[in-house]
């Protein structure tokens, strides 16, 4: 038995009706039209602030992550978890996991924006940072939860939106240092 398998055997075996209502809730806020949302929200209190290159960077690296990983998706052509374990009528490809992969990103450029507010030794600069490790963490292992997805899909998952959002800030930081 592949990992993955196993994985998806004991998530099964862990359901109940409760965990799976408040799984189903938790893992839209990873979604594409979620993260969307915070991201906007957040840039708009970005520019308001007046922190033009730190918008940019929420805006740019959300914004962009999304085609990444559908072009990732069609790229890979990976099939889903099978029914009747997949608690998600789902149509697209499985791998990379783009709740995963779109919560990673958001994830890593608000960490980002977080490190460039608060100084080293701020309480408010961890919490921050384990809250928004640990909410993509959740968004990840919801959807092998809820066979939406392989764990290996999950990980590929944050593995490439970690990496597209230091490519943002890679870029931010380059065009900040040459201003």
């Amino acid at each position: 038995m592949t990992l993955d398998a196993a994985v998806l055997d004991w998530m099964v075996s862990i359901r109940e009706p409760g965990l799976t209502t408040a799984v189903t809730a938790l893992t839209h806020t990873g979604g594409g039209v979620a993260t969307t949302l915070i991201a906007a929200a957040t840039t708009l209190l970005l520019v308001r602030a007046d922190r033009l290159p730190d918008a940019v960077l929420v805006a740019g690296a959300v914004l962009t992550g999304w085609p990444v990983m559908v072009l990732l998706k069609n790229l890979f052509g990976r099939v889903r978890p099978p029914e009747p374990e997949r608690l998600l009528a789902l149509h697209t490809e499985s791998f990379p996991s783009g709740h995963a992969m779109t919560s990673a990103v958001l994830a890593t450029v608000l960490v980002a924006v977080v490190v460039r507010t608060w100084p080293r030794g701020d309480r408010r600069r961890t919490v921050a940072t384990i809250a928004l490790a640990a909410y993509t963490l959740v968004i990840g292992l919801s959807r092998v939860y809820l066979a939406a997805h392989w764990l290996t899909d999950v990980v590929a998952g944050w593995i490439f939106g970690i990496t597209w959002a230091l490519l943002w800030v890679w870029l931010i930081t380059r065009v900040r240092i040459r201003r």
